[in-house]
């Protein structure tokens, strides 16, 4: 006697890119590519790039720029540039220790309007978080993610003919100092956070990476599949140099790097 057995539902497929640290006009150069060719139908999946920054402050749609606290000269003396981004949101920092997921999303295939796409972003934050056993919840007036009142993570996207690109800051070990030199996504007196501060532990950056691709694929119900960034890179951002040769901002000393 014989037993059918329906087949489970096959998950959607996305390609991840992992990169090590990236200068933030590389990375955006290969998000346009990759763009590019989701949009002409030669890349048939939808992609996740995972890298870190080198330090840079990027501005959004909303601007940014009355938001710096400091001088140019002070801005070139620590070797970090300002660089306009079509994402949305305002100010922001990236660096070292921070976690960087850009996902390459057809909202369409998905069915997600962009609410719901902002909303899955801050929920694999969310989720991030607990699994070091930090509480990190959303707040109604603000995007992104808060542990209380302290900011944790932060999201903001672009979207072309229905392909979400840009995605989301996590600050794991990063260091935090620049944040001060910013009004934090345009926002007077907000307080930034890490994972490594609020754990008082090391964070490794293996761990959380490898952390955050499970938790994409749980919230958005995909699997994950490795590509080669090389294929999309050029030039290579692994032999490239830090374009801002004078930042020395590495990741929170408590950071331990794997």
């Amino acid at each position: 006697m014989s037993t059918l057995v329906s087949a489970l539902p096959r998950r959607p497929s996305w390609t991840v890119l992992e990169l090590p640290r990236v200068a933030y006009p590389e990375a955006l150069a290969l998000q346009h590519r990759l763009l590019a060719r989701r949009l002409e139908g030669t890349l048939s999946d939808d992609a996740l790039v995972i890298l870190e920054h080198f330090p840079v402050f990027t501005l959004g749609r909303r601007g940014g720029s009355e938001h710096l606290k400091v001088s140019q000269e002070f801005l070139e003396a620590h070797g970090i540039a300002v660089i306009p981004a079509e994402r949305g949101g305002n100010i922001t920092y990236h660096g070292p220790g921070q976690l960087i997921l850009y996902p390459l999303v057809d909202l369409q295939r998905h069915r997600l309007a962009v609410t719901d796409y902002v909303a899955r972003l801050e929920e694999v934050m969310i989720r991030l978080a607990a699994r070091w056993g930090v509480h990190a919840e959303r707040r109604p007036e603000n995007r992104g993610v808060w542990v209380g009142v302290k900011k944790l993570g932060s999201v903001g996207i672009a979207v072309r003919k229905h392909i979400a690109f840009h995605g989301l800051a996590f600050n794991a070990a990063v260091d935090l100092t620049p944040f001060s030199w910013i009004d934090p996504c345009g926002l007077s007196g907000v307080q930034m956070t890490s994972l490594s501060r609020e754990t008082g532990k090391p964070v490794s950056m293996a761990r959380i990476r490898a952390d955050a691709k499970q938790c994409i694929e749980t919230v958005f119900g995909v699997a994950l599949n490795a590509g080669n960034p090389d294929a999309f890179l050029e030039p290579k951002p692994h032999a490239s140099s830090n374009p801002y040769p004078k930042a020395s901002l590495d990741p929170d000393p408590a950071s331990a790097r794997a």
